[in-house]
């Protein structure tokens, strides 16, 4: 598809035409970003949407074409089945809202430069050059803000690879320049980039930009820093995510909670329900509702959150696989939400077999059993002592007792908590176990005796 070459406009730009080195962005104290990234923190569900010309439904968005699955013409070939004709985006945000979830990432933008707003600097949108020709953004943002209860992430590809002023553009053929040595086309480039998001913060102030894509060249050519001092010089509370060059607030592991906790303090899981990011035709491969309840309390065990991923359909229609699991997520999350949005990363593995979550005061353990336990619950290695042992979600409390506890020993007793079949949720029961102050560790190896009386 020939693509119409922009030159670069003062008024669209939101840096000019300036040169690609700028000012690095300036230090932040730790307790300004913990103050900004507080509701982050506490968010633990963020609802992703992917929704372009690829929600067709026959190749997956913009790495069809790239490695050659499929031609660029007859991917572009997709605009005109991109209708939105049962487009809602009030059941959209409703469902989102019903999920539990505190923030919702949409792609204003893939990889194939495909915009969902009415963007000014680029000539391919769902107003231009789709069969819906009209702006799909605006209404969905409008109603987040119309409903409340979320915060707005906006997605959007650092990459455009069918753009003539793009380097790249598939994954095995020669690229078309080379930055160095074509450096005011490099830049025209990213003047592009800097318009488009201007555009977006000046129509939408998001709450979090997600950026993507930024593997193909170094900081210092995107102009991460810069790209990064001019978002917070419009919002100084924004929040970006880590794929920016090494410039981002908070890790994204992608498809796989990860086994140990990241480093970042603050971290996703970006996961699909399915097999795929967009809508896929042949996709029926969809994990069930306690495989996703399992990976959501995986990743709050571990202090981070959970960005479970919906691919609407070309018209506007959400499978009903996936609103099936947003529903359940919801019931789920509104029994047990004091274990779900004030708690922060629980004990490490091997204390017990189960995921845990601390309140932030520390003094609530809570543990979640995604299995009926055979007669109790095993807590190892607790210094602390159990005051109160209840089911999350009822008012039921249950029994425990603690073995082998010897006040010289630096070896704290084991408790055994009775969890009856009873009181088990159908999906994963939580217990409550409230202590005498926050929750204290032994993390040795255990003793051996030398002394007794």
């Amino acid at each position: 598809m020939k693509r119409i070459l922009l030159f670069c406009l003062a008024a669209l730009s939101l840096a000019g035409c300036k040169s690609a080195v700028a000012p690095a962005v300036a230090p932040e104290p730790a307790e300004a970003k913990a103050a900004r990234m507080e509701w982050f923190s506490q968010a633990k569900l963020g609802i992703f949407i992917h929704w372009g010309i690829y929600s067709r439904g026959d190749w997956s968005e913009s790495w069809s074409f790239h490695n050659g699955t499929v031609s660029m013409e007859d991917y572009f070939a997709q605009e005109k089945d991109f209708t939105a004709a049962s487009y809602d985006p009030a059941a959209w945000v409703e469902l989102i809202r019903e999920s539990g979830a505190r923030y919702t990432v949409i792609t204003s933008k893939h990889h194939d430069g495909f915009a969902l707003w009415d963007t000014k600097a680029g000539d391919v949108s769902a107003v231009k050059s789709s069969a819906a020709g009209r702006d799909v953004l605006t209404p969905f943002v409008e109603e987040v803000r119309r409903q409340g209860g979320l915060r707005l992430g906006l997605y959007f590809s650092l990459i455009d690879w069918p753009r003539e002023d793009y380097p790249n553009v598939f994954r095995a053929g020669p690229a078309r320049y080379d930055i160095h040595r074509e450096p005011e086309r490099w830049q025209h480039f990213l003047s592009f980039n800097s318009a488009q998001l201007k555009e977006l913060q000046d129509a939408y102030n998001p709450d979090l930009i997600w950026f993507d894509g930024d593997w193909e060249f170094k900081a210092e050519e995107w102009d991460a820093p810069g790209i990064v001092s001019a978002l917070r010089a419009h919002n100084p509370d924004i929040i970006v995510n880590s794929r920016i060059a090494g410039y981002g607030d908070y890790d994204t592991p992608e498809l796989g909670v990860p086994v140990t906790r990241p480093e970042s303090r603050w971290w996703e899981t970006c996961m699909t329900i399915g097999d795929s990011w967009g809508f896929r035709k042949r996709d029926t491969d969809f994990k069930s509702f306690d495989t996703i309840l399992r990976m959501l309390v995986d990743c709050m065990s571990m202090g981070g959150n959970l960005l479970l991923d919906i691919g609407p359909r070309a018209d506007g229609t959400i499978p009903e696989e996936e609103v099936a699991v947003l529903k359940e997520l919801g019931r789920w999350i509104s029994k047990h939400s004091e274990a779900v949005y004030p708690t922060r990363a629980g004990i490490p593995a091997g204390h017990v077999q189960a995921y845990t979550t601390l309140n932030r005061a520390g003094d609530i353990l809570y543990a979640y059993l995604p299995y009926a336990p055979n007669e109790s619950l095993e807590i190892k290695g607790l210094k602390s002592v159990i005051k109160r042992v209840r089911v999350v979600g009822t008012d039921q409390e249950l029994s425990w007792k603690r073995y082998n506890d010897i006040d010289w020993s630096a070896t704290p007793g084991v408790y055994y908590i009775n969890v009856p079949q009873q009181v088990l949720d159908p999906n994963m029961t939580v217990l409550a176990i409230e202590l005498d102050g926050p929750a204290t560790l032994y993390e040795g190896a255990g003793q051996v005796i030398s002394f007794n009386e």
